[in-house]
């Protein structure tokens, strides 16, 4: 809702509790200048008296919060703006605590299915479409912060001093032994477990709520809990045993790398044809010119393509957009996936800067004059505040005019 609804329902709720504050001052006065000629008329005169009463003390209540009533400074008045700091930070805290939390992010995000959503946008072809073209009208500017004989160049070096000597297989085998000689296979091995341990930590209620779901209904929540419990202290048992230095876990691991690096060390035939392959494409004359001319229409082709109103590119990215969404939309394995994986994100995030989120709130209110401030509240819950001065009046109204016949019982 936009402030200036917000101000028109303000105004028009103010009118009716001050009009009825009126009202009841005109009965009053019209009881009491006819009650001496019509003495049941006192009953409505108590009525109306106390209305004004309730009225009147609603009226400063509700007024006391936002601004001193009659721009009088009387004390405990205009409590809003004068504590408009103190409210910031208390707003900040109760955001930071009772709604940034892990607990309650999670358990919001958990129902919220991210990769559905965008498959199923993504589906429509006039939103894949959109999604095409806007990727494609970037590749012009892209183009053009690159010099030609630069990428050239680049890429002629690279591809020569990259591949003419590089005995890929071997490398790796060489690199994978260094990794061994340290010990760093063990320490991918420990890491591996640990992640491992830190996930079924950080997901033990979706863990809980598998088994849950999974489990025959005739079977009692409390034996899903026992099973949950069971299942993790054996896990985490395991992954204790699988850590210990002398584990047969760790053994295995040790030989299958051990085994890997031989296997990459004597692959002759590989090798040799990777080196046959790179070396015939580098000595040859036309080397350069042929990168050059691979750039030259590459640039071409891609500026022609995407200048024009049907753009294969595009179209391409369209359909390729559209055969993702449908395989998205058909793969509830991945959808869950991605699903844990943004939900993940996103409360990391926000629980890790939530703290940042909270000092903007107080920022932002700190900067604020006590007068805004006072505004913006007034505007969201004033409206609510005037139905409390209309039932002050009516309420204050039924309690004089019970005074009243009890006064005349007496």
């Amino acid at each position: 809702m936009q402030e200036p609804e917000q101000f028109a329902q303000l105004t028009r709720m103010r009118r009716i509790a001050t009009g009825l504050l009126i009202v009841m001052a005109g009965i009053f006065l019209a009881a009491r200048l006819l009650e001496p000629r019509y003495p049941g008329l006192s009953y409505l005169a108590a009525f109306a008296e106390a209305a004004m009463v309730g009225g009147l003390a609603d009226w400063f209540a509700v007024t006391a919060l936002f601004r001193h009533p009659f721009g009088i400074a009387i004390p405990h008045t205009a409590i809003i703006p004068k504590n408009k700091d103190r409210i910031g930070v208390s707003v900040a805290a109760f955001l930071e605590q009772n709604f940034m939390t892990h607990g309650v992010i999670s358990e919001e995000l958990r129902q919220v299915d991210f990769a559905g959503a965008a498959a199923a946008w993504l589906s429509r072809p006039e939103n894949s479409r959109t999604v095409a073209l806007q990727i494609v009208s970037g590749v012009p500017a892209l183009m053009y912060m690159i010099e030609d004989e630069d990428i050239a160049r680049f890429l002629e070096g690279r591809i020569t001093s990259g591949l003419k000597s590089v005995r890929f297989a071997p490398l790796l085998g060489d690199i994978l032994a260094v990794l061994v000689a340290d010990g760093r296979q063990q320490q991918v091995f420990e890491r591996v477990i640990d992640m491992v341990a830190r996930g079924l930590d950080q997901h033990q209620d979706l863990i809980r709520q598998k088994i849950h779901d999974k489990s025959p209904r005739w079977i009692p929540r409390s034996l899903d809990e026992k099973f949950f419990i069971k299942l993790l202290e054996e896990l985490h048992i395991m992954l204790a045993e699988m850590k210990s230095p002398d584990s047969e876990w760790r053994q295995r691991f040790q030989e299958a790398t051990e085994e890997w690096i031989v296997k990459l060390r004597s692959s002759p035939e590989m090798e040799e044809k990777i080196a046959n392959t790179v070396g015939d494409l580098l000595t040859r004359s036309v080397f350069r010119d042929y990168i050059d001319q691979v750039w030259a229409d590459l640039k071409g082709r891609l500026l022609a393509d995407v200048a024009s109103d049907d753009s294969r590119i595009a179209a391409r990215l369209d359909q390729a957009l559209l055969a993702f969404s449908a395989a998205l939309a058909k793969d509830a394995a991945v959808q869950a996936k991605l699903n844990d994986w943004l939900a993940g994100f996103i409360v990391r995030t926000v629980v890790a800067h939530r703290g940042t989120i909270a000092g903007v709130v107080q920022r932002v209110v700190r900067k604020w004059d006590g007068e805004t401030v006072a505004r913006k509240f007034e505007l969201y819950v004033g409206r609510d505040l005037q139905y409390i001065r209309i039932n002050g009046t009516l309420v204050g109204g039924m309690v004089g005019l019970l005074l009243h016949l009890i006064s005349q019982a007496l």
